[in-house]
């Protein structure tokens, strides 16, 4: 059976997520309808809408149901963008962040007349907070930001972010992804005019996530044709959007644990370090999610060593992204100064509800011996 440890892409359902998922599919009606079951249908949805939005802390009317991270994340950057206004043309991120917003960005540039300024960031991933105020003005449409990076763990000052940005009446998107369900989260205290967050990354199903938009903030939308929301169209997924708001719920009440996955990850962290002592922790060592555990392994390529974990029971992840099959080094690495060999060495470990101290133990007794492997197989 095999050990799963990438929380990180996604999270199980936990048997509860996933029998009020079936049992909600089981519902029919269109949640805009006006007959009985309908309005049952629309009845699961507001409910669904007001526990999300207890477990980021922001008001029901401001949550928007989406199809997953990805789309709220489009629809935030792409339609604060377009709302913004004559003379905002220049948008503010880092090279660290997910590829949802990179490519984004890098759509609008190409097609919509946007200037993108990228922040650099530190050697934990972390932005530089004096070169984000030096690049804000009025000329800025928006600031995208992680909550927390999604692949080194380390979490970003999303609230000294907005405090900058107010200065010059600039809106903030946060992508809260990673960070929700790991982190504490409260939208109404970020300052932030949008967040995006994912039910899978919380233990609810794929196809599903919301864009948290501000009362003051609005987008144009990236789909028409019935307004059925705020800030999207399209017949809303009640069942999905049910089974978001348990797992939503579930994972704040599960905010209680997070002392005991932090010890967890640390476990996992001086259990690498004491067999590996050529790897190299990356991400902040303290402010990073708590299950969370990064390392580059110097003349090893991370794709090997993930495939040799894979062989012995180990799901794990590089962290880095690949493109028509060939491996490349990951882009949050080397926005954080890596070089490319190191780089490509990296295994992101992510912990989650399911993790237990005879897996941590178990992969440690794996690991020295598959990075022998790997390293003898050098770097291709």
């Amino acid at each position: 059976m095999a050990i799963y440890l990438d929380h990180a892409a996604t999270t199980p359902m936990t048997p509860e997520v996933l029998a009020a998922y079936t049992a909600a599919l089981g519902l029919a009606g269109n949640p805009s309808s006006i007959h009985s079951q309908g309005q049952a249908a629309r009845r699961m949805l507001e409910d669904a809408r007001l526990a999300v939005a207890e477990a980021v802390g922001a008001e029901p009317v401001e949550i928007t149901f989406t199809s997953g991270g990805t789309e709220s994340i489009n629809l935030a950057i792409k339609g604060l963008f377009w709302g913004a206004g004559p003379g905002r043309n220049r948008i503010l991120s880092t090279r660290a962040e997910h590829h949802a917003t990179i490519d984004s960005l890098e759509w609008l540039e190409n097609h919509e007349g946007a200037v993108i300024e990228w922040i650099p960031v530190d050697a934990t991933g972390r932005i530089d907070l004096a070169a984000l105020g030096s690049a804000l003005g009025p000329d800025v449409a928006l600031v995208t930001t992680l909550l927390a990076n999604n692949e080194v763990g380390t979490l970003q000052p999303v609230r000294e972010i907005s405090a900058l940005a107010a200065i010059h009446g600039v809106p903030v998107h946060v992508d809260a992804v990673s960070a929700f369900g790991s982190v504490p989260v409260d939208f109404s205290s970020l300052g932030a005019a949008a967040m995006s967050v994912s039910a899978h990354k919380v233990g609810g199903p794929v196809g599903v996530g919301a864009l948290i938009l501000g009362r003051g903030a609005s987008v144009t939308p990236l789909l028409h044709g019935g307004n059925q929301q705020r800030a999207r169209s399209g017949t809303m997924d009640a069942a999905g959007a049910h089974a978001f708001g348990v797992a939503a719920t579930a994972a704040e009440r599960e905010l209680s644990r997070v002392d005991e996955l932090r010890a967890l990850r640390d476990r996992l962290i001086e259990g690498v370090q004491a067999r590996v002592p050529s790897a190299v922790l990356r991400g902040d060592p303290v402010d990073r999610l708590p299950g969370n555990a990064h390392f580059t392994f110097p003349g090893c390529e991370g794709d090997s060593l993930l495939f040799l974990l894979d062989a012995a029971g180990f799901s794990v992840s590089t962290g880095s992204a690949c493109q028509a099959g060939v491996p490349e080094a990951s882009h949050v690495l080397l926005a954080m100064g890596l070089s490319e060999p190191d780089a490509r060495g990296a295994l992101r470990f992510t912990l989650g509800h399911t993790t237990t101290v005879e897996e941590i133990d178990a992969l440690l007794e794996t690991l020295a011996g598959v990075v022998d492997r790997a390293r003898s197989a050098g770097l291709s």
